[in-house]
């Protein structure tokens, strides 16, 4: 059951300031995730380790010039057929929420799931995902 949805205005802005591209449907899903390069998919959440660490390290990390060539989301209990979409593609994967995965042609490639958010702090998630992006993400080239 989704939550009513001017609860999760602010939470989803929380993301989006940072350039992350909502996904509200299984076919949006699919469509960032055939895009080239590395994707990063993001499981939102009304929880509070979202709130205070996953989405403040997200943002952190995005500030770094090495990063996925795409970032989006979906809010469990928010958009619940993109969300439950993304967790099929994810199926080797535990559900999580929240969590984040990088993918490359479509495969997940990295998976941070609630577990490794609720006992870090913002900033050693960004550390964490700066790690992935080095790891599986190719430098912008300067225009």
């Amino acid at each position: 059951m989704a939550y009513p949805e001017r609860f999760l205005i602010p939470m989803r802005e929380d993301l989006t300031r940072f350039g992350v591209e909502e996904t509200r449907t299984p076919e949006d899903v699919d469509r960032v995730l055939a895009s080239p390069g590395t994707v990063m998919m993001v499981v939102n959440s009304v929880c509070g380790c979202a709130a205070g660490k996953a989405r403040p390290g997200i943002g952190l990390a995005l500030q770094n010039p090495v990063r996925p060539a795409m970032s989006a989301t979906v809010f469990a209990g928010g958009d619940d057929a993109a969300t439950a979409h993304l967790r099929a593609i994810l199926k080797d994967y535990p559900p999580s929420s929240p969590s984040i995965a990088l993918f490359q042609d479509g495969k997940p490639v990295y998976m941070m799931h609630r577990g490794d958010i609720e006992r870090r702090d913002a900033h050693q998630i960004a550390q964490l995902l700066t790690e992935a992006f080095q790891q599986y993400c190719t430098p912008a080239v300067p225009a």
